[in-house]
């Protein structure tokens, strides 16, 4: 801890520092949580999946309250202000499924000006919007994309913790489809997804919704012995995976005790070895039986070599893009060939982790951002090599995660990186980790070729 961050934890730091609008950040709402208040629906015409999910997945809604001029009331200085719920409500969903028209936009405005300023500490606004793929007319395909402007400015206006997100659906979305989804939204597991846009589409193979979705279901996770991945293994064995926790033979000890604090094994491994997909595999078959199949594989390795391009040599270049995103297109290429002993179920999950650097970029780490743009492209396009097969790959995208690496970062640096984002904080490894349990969910079947942000609507590439 340098000087800056021991004058800042002081109460007379905190004082100064809420002075010049840094404030303590909002406690997040964290875990399988659904909001303390009521959930509240509104219905623009011509949308009903909206209550019909909420149904499925046990939420009775509350009724919207309108901003509408009739229903208008003056405050003390008599100007004329929304109206007021009775009780915080904790999350609106806003089925805007049917909207086509310019005009009819305003149905959204009309419903979220009154909880602006009215939901709950970590509260939930939850927008449903058709695709534009699934529209027809001009128009119609101009409305989709408004409707997403809308939710990355809201996002942005929100207080206490509170986010907005959007979740486009396609042509022959059903409730069963989008019920992980707005499950997932809703609850605390989301809590640093903010701002974002993502799109369901209907799953290949239905599943119903579980409390332990990955019972019986072996799960690998690369990079598994400390900060983000073994956040994610803690994350999978949770929801009842059987955890293969993956590293380097250098991390043999910390891979150890994550495995044996998860009942899972571990498997040292230099994953961009020619052989590690069939290493994997045969790991897989050993220990749980040659008729044994992965459920999903989450791609979480990776590493850094930051320098300025100027300074960049090949050799620093080739092992970030190897280690990044060759590594995980060699291990799937061989997953996917066959069907492996130890192999890919045939409903298998395939997630990467892609980054807010590899979005917009970000100085010193074009090799970085190279690797994580890249596993964005191979997500969208694996995604259509695999179109007939019910195997779904997808990708978050993490912004500025607390680890023991970022906690080495000049504190003013730190607090930049933190408050440049609509939550004005760091995200906690959980956050990255419940976002790929998500994707990985058997009931996730209609998220496909996604890459979903972790970032609090960081501002890099918002």
């Amino acid at each position: 801890m340098d000087i800056l961050e021991t004058i800042y934890a002081t109460p007379a730091g905190k004082f100064v520092a809420r002075k010049v609008g840094l404030a303590d950040p909002p406690k997040l709402r964290r875990g399988r949580l659904l909001p303390t208040g009521p959930i509240v629906l509104g219905e623009l015409e011509g949308g009903r999946i909206g209550r019909e999910t909420l149904t499925l997945i046990g939420v009775t809604p509350g009724q919207p309250v309108l901003d509408v001029p009739e229903a208008r009331v003056k405050d003390e200085k008599g100007r004329a202000v929304p109206p007021r719920y009775p009780a915080k409500p904790g999350a609106i969903v806003v089925d805007a499924t049917g909207v086509r028209e310019l005009t009819e936009l305003e149905g959204i405005r009309c419903l979220l000006r009154p909880v602006m300023r009215s939901l709950e500490p970590s509260g939930r606004i939850v927008i449903l919007a058709s695709d534009a793929s699934a529209v027809e007319g001009l128009e119609a395909k101009a409305v989709a994309q408004a409707i997403d402007g809308i939710n990355r400015t809201i996002g942005k206006e929100l207080r206490g913790g509170a986010t907005s997100n959007l979740v486009f659906l396609k042509e022959g979305t059903g409730p069963s489809d989008l019920a992980s989804t707005l499950s997932f939204l809703l609850e605390g597991r989301s809590a640093f997804v903010d701002g974002q846009t993502w799109r369901v589409g209907p799953a290949k193979v239905a599943h119903e919704l579980s409390a332990k979705p990955f019972a019986d279901r072996i799960v690998v996770v690369t990079g598994a012995a400390r900060g983000i991945g073994a956040a994610i293994g803690r994350t999978f064995a949770r929801d009842g995976a059987t955890v293969v926790a993956v590293d380097i033979p250098a991390s043999g000890d910390a891979l150890a005790k994550v495995a044996n604090e998860l009942g899972g094994s571990a498997l040292q491994l230099d994953i961009t070895a020619a052989d590690a997909g069939a290493r994997i595999a045969s790991h897989v078959a050993s220990r749980h039986g040659e008729d044994a199949r992965i459920w999903a594989i989450v791609h979480n390795a990776g590493i850094t070599r930051d320098r300025m391009l100027a300074n960049l040599d090949e050799k620093t270049w080739a092992s970030v893009l190897d280690v990044n995103l060759a590594a995980e297109m060699r291990i799937n290429d061989f997953l996917l060939s066959a069907d492996h002993p130890g192999g890919l179920g045939e409903e298998a999950r395939i997630v990467g982790i892609a980054s807010t650097s590899g979005v917009a970029g970000n100085k010193g780490q074009t090799n970085y951002a190279a690797s994580k743009a890249g596993v964005m492209g191979y997500v969208w396009a694996l995604k259509e090599d695999l179109a007939d097969r019910p195997i779904t790959v997808n990708a978050v995208a993490p912004g500025f995660i607390e680890t023991e690496m970022t906690a080495a970062i000049p504190f003013v640096q730190r607090e930049i990186f933190r408050r440049t984002n609509s939550l004005s904080q760091g995200g906690n490894p959980v956050d990255v980790a419940e976002t790929l349990a998500y994707l990985c969910g058997p009931a996730s079947g209609g998220v496909d070729g996604q890459v979903v942000r972790v970032c609090g609507q960081n501002l890099i590439g918002a």
